[in-house]
Parts: C-alpha cells; sequence; structure tokens
C-alpha cells in the first residue's frame, strides 16, 4: 500500500499549479498505430506543419550532465518518507511501506564509483544505452534517466525488464538477491503474462512496475522513426509501429493496468516539461493512449448514456449546457449535442454553450457521447429552454433607466439601475438620441472600457457642464446628455433597443425641466415609453446615485405554486396551479444567476450540479415577481 505524506514542496514539484497545456494534445485522434505517430509529433524535437494548429513545443534536448541538478532539485522522495524531502527517491531501494533500507543526499551522494548497495547513486538508462550506442538525443533523455543506485544499476545492467523466476535468481558478488527493497534478477517467468521469453530479466518491485512500462511507452513513440534499427535488444521487435515483442508488450500493458498512474509520476512529468526539456510522457497524462494504441481487440462497448443534461442561461442567441460525464471501457472521446433533434456540436467537455441561436426561441437539447471506435452512447435525458428576447417584448430582466433629469442650460443627467442578481459589464451596451422626433437613431454612445454596474447598483451618465448632484456622476459625456424634453433616447444591448426615455420619432415635449424617477415596481427594461405607470415625476435630484426596487406579488401569490423540496438535492419540484409563462430563475449568495428556465406548465429543475448552501429561488410571471429562500444539501 503506498503511504503519501503532505509536505510544502511547492517551490521544487510542480503539482496543482502545472496542469498538461491547454491544447497539447488535440492532434492525438485516431487509434492504433496512427495515434502513435501523431503523439510522436507531438513530443519529437520538429517542428511539424501538419499540427501547426494546435500547441507544439518541441522537446528541447538537455545535456546529460545537465540531468544531476535536475536530479538533485527535483528527483527527492516527497510521497513516502515523512521527513525524506533531502533525500533521492530511488526506485530500485525505496520501501514503499516503511523505512527505507538506506537514503541518499541530492549531489553530495551522487557517485560514478561503488562497491556495495548503499554506497552512492547514479543516473540510470531504462532503456539502455547500449541499445542505441549512446547517441543523443536519446543519451540525455530525462524521461528514461532516472537515479538509482549504483550497485544496483551496474547488476540490472543491459537486461530487460520481466517477471523472474524465483527458482532461478542470478548470484552476483556485492549485492544481494533480491535487493534490500526487494528488486531482482533472474530468468523470466515463461508462463501466464510473460509467456514466450526466457532469458534474463530485471524485475523492480510492484509499486514502480507501471512507471517502467509508461517510460518504454514513451521511448518507442518518441523515437519512432529509429527503433526499427534496435531490435537487437529483446524488447524491442524490430517494426517502428508496435515496436515492442509480444512477451514484453504483454508484461509492460500488465505493469501499466496494475500500478496506474502515481502522483510521484505527474510531478516528474511536470517538471521534466515544465522545468527541463520541454516535452511530455503523453501516457502519464493520458493512460488510456496504451490500450487505444497497442489493443488489437475492436473496441464494440458504447459509453455509458451522459446523465443529468440542464439547459441554463439563456441569451438572445445562445444557452448553457452542463451535464454528468459519462464512462466508457477505453475513453470517451468527445460528445454529440443534439438541438431539436438534430446532431448541431461537438465537444470533449461536459459544459458548452450552444449559439447561434433565435430569440425568444424555445430548445431542446439531448447529449450523446461516443468513443474513438465510434460507438455511441444512448440519448442523455432531455431539456429545454427559452432564449430571451432583449426586452423588446418586456420579458427579460436586464438594467434599465432608473432617472432622468432634464434641467435648464446643461443640467441633463441619466441614471441606469442593475436588478438581474449579477454584476454587469457595460462594454455591449450604448445610449442612442433621438432629436426632435427624428425616425432614427444617432451613432450612439460607448460606456468607457471597464465600465460594469455592481448589482443592485446604478450608473450615472451626465452633461460635462452639469451642477445639479454633481457628487454621484460616474462619467460626463456631452453627444448623448445634450437632450431636451422632446427628444427620444434609447438604451441598447448589442445594438438591440433594451429600454426608452420618450417616443421615437414623436417630437411632443413630454420631459421638460423635470425629474423622472422609475417607479420601484419596475424591474426590467421596455421599449414602450409609459410615463404614467412606470415614472414618477420630482423636484429634486435627491434620489440621484441610488435606486429602490419594490417587487410586487399580487399575479404570483404563494397559493399559485409549491416549490418541493426545500431544503433540495437533485431536483427541484415547481407545481403551478394553472398553465402560465413563469421565469425560474436561482441566484447564488454572491448575486450570480446559476439557473434560468422558462416553464409554462408544472416542471422540475435539475439542480445536482450546484454547491451546497444557500440560493435565492426567484419566480416571474408578467410584470410580478416573488423570491424564496432555497437550501442545497
Amino acid at each position: 500500500m503506498k503511504h503519501f505524506y503532505t509536505l510544502l514542496i511547492t517551490l521544487i514539484t510542480l503539482t496543482a499549479s502545472a496542469q498538461i497545456p491547454a491544447n497539447y494534445y488535440d492532434h492525438a485522434t485516431g487509434t492504433g498505430y496512427t495515434l502513435k505517430t501523431q503523439l510522436k509529433r507531438i513530443i519529437n524535437n520538429t517542428d511539424d506543419p501538419e499540427i501547426s494548429n494546435t500547441i507544439e513545443e518541441e522537446h528541447n534536448p538537455q545535456s546529460y550532465n545537465s540531468l544531476d541538478g535536475f536530479n538533485s532539485t527535483y528527483e527527492r522522495d516527497y510521497y513516502y518518507e515523512a521527513a525524506g524531502s533531502n533525500t533521492i527517491l530511488d526506485m530500485y531501494s525505496e520501501n514503499p511501506s516503511g523505512a527505507d533500507p538506506y537514503t541518499f543526499s541530492p549531489g553530495s551522494d551522487e557517485c560514478g564509483n561503488y562497491s556495495g548497495e548503499g554506497d552512492c547513486y547514479n543516473k540510470e538508462h531504462v532503456i539502455p544505452q547500449s541499445v542505441f550506442g549512446s547517441q543523443s538525443p536519446m543519451y540525455s533523455d530525462a524521461h528514461h534517466l532516472i537515479p538509482t543506485d549504483g550497485r544496483v544499476n551496474g547488476f540490472r545492467d543491459s537486461y530487460p525488464f520481466g517477471r523472474v523466476n524465483d527458482s532461478q535468481l542470478v548470484s552476483q558478488s556485492g549485492i544481494d538477491n533480491p535487493t534490500d527493497n526487494g528488486s531482482k534478477l533472474g530468468n523470466n517467468l515463461n508462463s501466464g503474462y510473460s509467456a514466450g521469453y526466457s532469458g534474463r530479466v530485471f524485475e523492480p518491485i510492484d509499486e514502480f512496475k507501471g512507471d517502467i512500462a509508461r517510460i518504454y511507452f514513451y521511448f518507442v513513440t518518441r523515437y519512432e522513426d529509429q527503433v526499427s534499427s534496435w531490435s537487437s535488444y529483446p524488447m524491442f521487435d524490430g517494426s517502428s509501429d508496435k515496436a515492442l515483442a509480444d512477451p514484453f508488450l504483454n508484461i509492460l500493458v500488465t505493469w501499466h493496468q496494475n500500478d496506474p498512474v502515481s502522483a510521484k509520476e505527474i510531478d516528474r512529468n511536470n517538471n521534466i516539461y515544465y522545468s527541463h526539456q520541454n516535452n511530455r510522457n503523453p501516457f502519464v497524462d493520458h493512460p488510456e493512449y496504451v490500450a487505444l494504441i497497442w489493443d488489437t481487440t475492436p473496441d464494440t462497448e458504447a459509453p455509458s448514456d451522459p446523465t443529468n443534461l440542464v439547459a441554463s442561461n439563456p441569451t438572445d442567441n445562445s444557452i448553457d449546457l452542463t451535464w454528468t460525464a459519462s464512462t466508457d471501457n477505453i475513453a470517451v472521446a468527445s460528445y454529440d449535442v443534439y438541438v431539436d433533434g438534430t446532431n448541431t456540436f461537438n465537444t470533449t467537455e461536459t459544459t458548452f454553450t450552444a449559439t447561434g441561436l433565435t430569440a425568444d426561441t424555445n430548445y431542446c437539447f439531448t447529449v450523446k457521447a461516443k468513443d474513438n471506435s465510434g460507438n455511441e452512447s444512448s440519448f442523455s435525458n432531455q431539456d429545454c429552454e427559452t432564449t430571451t428576447d432583449n426586452g423588446s417584448s418586456g420579458g427579460d430582466i436586464d438594467i434599465f433607466f432608473s432617472e432622468y433629469i432634464e434641467g435648464s442650460g446643461q443640467n441633463k443627467v441619466l441614471e441606469i439601475a442593475n436588478f438581474t442578481g449579477a454584476d454587469v459589464n457595460l462594454s455591449v451596451y450604448t445610449i442612442k438620441l433621438s432629436a426632435n422626433g427624428a425616425a432614427g437613431w444617432t451613432s450612439g454612445f460607448t460606456f468607457p472600457n471597464g465600465a460594469t454596474i455592481t448589482n443592485q447598483d446604478v450608473y450615472v451618465v451626465a452633461n460635462g457642464g452639469a451642477s445639479v448632484c454633481s457628487g454621484e456622476y460616474d462619467y460626463l459625456n456631452n453627444d448623448m446628455t445634450s437632450f431636451n424634453g422632446n427628444d427620444a433616447i434609447g438604451l441598447f444591448k448589442n445594438d438591440v433597443l433594451l429600454d426608452i426615455i420618450g417616443e421615437l420619432g414623436n417630437a411632443a415635449v413630454y420631459g421638460e425641466d423635470i425629474t423622472l424617477i422609475r417607479k420601484s415596481t419596475v424591474d426590467r427594461p421596455t421599449t414602450t415609453f409609459d410615463i404614467i405607470n412606470e415614472w414618477d415625476e420630482s423636484d429634486n435630484c435627491d434620489d440621484l446615485g441610488d435606486h429602490t426596487q419594490t417587487l410586487s406579488i399580487d399575479d404570483v401569490a404563494l397559493n399559485q405554486f409549491k416549490v418541493y423540496p426545500n431544503p433540495v438535492k437533485n431536483v427541484l419540484n415547481i407545481e403551478l396551479q394553472s398553465a402560465k409563462k413563469t421565469q425560474v430563475e436561482i441566484y447564488n449568495v454572491l448575486g450570480k444567476r446559476v439557473i434560468s428556465k422558462t416553464i409554462n406548465t408544472s416542471a422540475t429543475i435539475q439542480t445536482e450540479h450546484l454547491s451546497n448552501g444557500v440560493y435565492i429561488l426567484r419566480l416571474t410571471q408578467g410584470n410580478s415577481t416573488i423570491s424564496k429562500k432555497l437550501i442545497k444539501n
């Protein structure tokens, strides 16, 4: 059993902060030896034009001697010994379940001469350098060079790795066999998964057999173009594709399966990539590649069905989707996203935004998983959502004009309020003016870079010469704040009219020498100006810089719907007494909307993807809204 100890090692190893670079394996598609060749092109030292559209950082070979400093810094035992930060991790002497038989101090215990086990450590070529004639870059490739006890390194010599027959161990002076940690040298056990070879082999302990296997898979992939010329080595078969002889391929695949990738391997892979030679071992990052390349048995098993599909957060032209990942006997390759029964999108993630949709339209989604062999799952559950309409029919929650000041001279001020439940960046919003009953809008005023309205706050734009309540101004602009009492003023989002003061094309005076404040019952923008029902007149600007919203619940009475269970776990039930278009929104404690869905009859809302905690459930029918506290367990 492995024993791992948590140490403060962030200055030495790269773990959570060092991940697989985005897009690094984009070109690794397909199966079999085609996939192996694609991986070779990703990790070799050549700029391959066929993968120029992905992240490709060529292998940058370093000198053999540079491994000394790398080993001293990164090859330390942070994984098995509570006080092991200043000892070398040697796979040939490590005792994973107890005290090591001996330890090595980085640098000071490094040597070239030794007489017995425990004297010193040096660098072991996992693929013996005699195989490739000590040529570069193989000679100094850190992915197959590991620090090991010098005497055990010499004991292993250039023998292949295998499964030792305990009745045929080799005897050598100066070393016990098995060694102090149980590694051993002897004739291969020519039966079971190691059948087919009876020559002498070296066997590491179980803890590190997968490590050795993945080093070999890396080596025959990285040097695919050369490995066919090294056929005198028993582990290689003289080919460039399969590369590994059958007995040893069976051994390595078994070791790979029985000893999964460890934290030590992940750290080592990251350290080699980020701090030494710029390339990675794909079989540490993606263990499933082994079966995809070397398993000649056809894969006919389909992935499991995706579950818990949730459609949420609609905009005019997009809807967010999330679902629970499928599983597969080898690996899920991607997901097909169906829109109203048509296969429309493909993604490798379990979150996706469906784009290019039509405003104010209901869409129903399903998802299928598929693997690299073309096997497909059945459909996930179906979930539907309706895109918004930018307020053109009064149906969308968004920012809106909350105060209008038209005074003498240059005292012209506009206030915009945000009660959406989340902070709003103003980069996609503009204000436009239509003067004296003109039929069209001006080109528009854009907000300063980075301008944002926090939730339940306002943003004030004033004429540069205005002087009333000047302490509340957020920005000065003379183009859109030179209006008179008969000019129409529009608030636009993505160049679509969202809210309006006045009437486009009508030169009648509606607001001259006056302050108008939006009624507290208004919670969304509208493209129809209703001064009687939506605005109150004021004779001062004391309310500038602040706005109050008090929502009516006349039409959404508590006896018109039921919400259960609360606390909720995976599914929230909403029962409507009568069919009526109802907007269901859930906000977290930071004011961010995490679920938005339009229902017309009783429905269920998937909440499995929400974290445990307190939320606000908001139900809207027409212009009336009610909010309830919702607890997720």
